[in-house]
């Protein structure tokens, strides 16, 4: 018989070597073919303007990204300030781009949580919904540029991910919204597709009770006011990122439009739901070299096309990680929380969403 602590250490284990496969292919994809010498000299001639500009589409971007998740909670009765709630995703962010696998998905709501506004598992439910909004928005995004591609450009590898990417988000939202007005039959088709009932019958009584804690978090799907001003939000917040990612690009000399700028983001977004590694390395690379592929020359793809993601990836990084720890600063306190306490908290709490956090 395994105990908890070796389940659980055994779950990572799992995650940990998907993760590292993931990667090294896709670090292999992005490096393949490509002209170092090329990349470098793009490397060396990045214009100073375009990243200041692109710096400030980042800080809006950013900003819209925080402050959407209030109009996530109210429903929940929870009424959080934006100068509290910013540091809390930007912690939250930062602990999602650092470790593998999302596995800091679980600071933001263990933050709110540990304070005493919301149970985790509500706070966990609201997470849930901002994810699959965003990942259903950015498949519709590839999608509707793959439909308008003619498909002409788009490899056989994207417009297989344009499909699948599109048809996956539209179950899950599905899946959302039956949960909310049929809550057990939904949790137990679920339990039936996976063919945990049948294979492992005490850890699909935990998983089913877990995931019906978890659904009181959509609550905002009934609110049609505060999903509203949260899909507003959330358009605002893709909008910049994706006018943000044009602007680097074109300073960069990549003759590429708007729309080939969004369903760069969107691609890139849809890779990054794969098993990732630390820092979203050679992911985030792989899915900007594939989808610049399907409007611009392979080698300039890979010179100027490379040099563009390494750019993009090292200025999100930098901005993410300063934001982040700058924030850590204002949450710890006297407590003087490290993150790699409130992972490892947040984390235990995920995993018995029903208790109180401890502070």
């Amino acid at each position: 018989m395994i105990s908890v602590a070796g389940n659980q250490r055994l779950k990572l284990a799992g995650k940990i070597l998907a993760s590292a496969v993931v990667t090294a292919v896709c670090i292999y994809y992005a490096l393949h073919g490509v002209d170092r010498a090329k990349v470098m000299a793009e490397l060396g001639a990045v214009p100073a303007a375009g990243v200041l500009l692109y710096l400030a589409t980042l800080a809006v971007t950013h900003l819209f990204r925080s402050w959407r998740w209030e109009y996530l909670l109210r429903p929940l009765g929870v009424s959080i300030p934006l100068r509290r709630l910013l540091p809390i995703s930007s912690v939250g962010f930062m602990a999602i781009l650092a470790l593998p696998m999302r596995l800091g998905e679980f600071v933001r709501p263990y933050y709110v949580a540990r304070e005493g506004h919301v149970r985790m598992s509500a706070a966990l439910g609201t997470v849930a919904v901002e994810r699959i909004i965003d990942g259903l928005l950015i498949s519709i995004l590839f999608f509707g540029s793959y439909l308008a591609s003619a498909h002409s450009g788009f490899s056989r590898e994207l417009r297989l991910a344009a499909w699948l990417s599109l048809g996956g988000f539209v179950g899950l939202t599905t899946f959302l919204g039956l949960a909310l007005v049929r809550t057990d039959q939904t949790i137990n088709l679920f339990l039936r597709v996976s063919l945990l009932q049948r294979l492992a019958p005490t850890r699909a009584a935990r998983l089913s009770d877990k995931i019906r804690s978890m659904i009181s978090g959509f609550r905002v799907l009934g609110d049609l006011r505060n999903l509203g001003l949260f899909l507003g939000q959330t358009a605002t917040y893709w909008a910049c990122n994706g006018i943000g990612m044009w602007i680097l690009a074109r300073a960069m000399g990549l003759p590429i439009s708007v729309g080939a700028a969004f369903a760069t983001m969107a691609f890139t977004g849809v890779v990054l739901t794969l098993p990732n590694a630390p820092g979203l390395v050679g992911q985030f690379h792989a899915g900007i070299k594939m989808a610049l592929g399907a409007y611009l020359p392979l080698a300039m793809v890979n010179s100027k096309g490379l040099a563009y993601a390494i750019v993009l990836h090292g200025l999100q990084t930098v901005w993410y990680v300063t934001a982040g720890a700058i924030s850590l600063l204002f949450l710890s306190g006297a407590r003087k929380t490290s993150l790699r306490d409130a992972v490892r908290a947040s984390n235990q709490a995920a995993e018995t969403p029903d208790v109180e956090p401890a502070a």
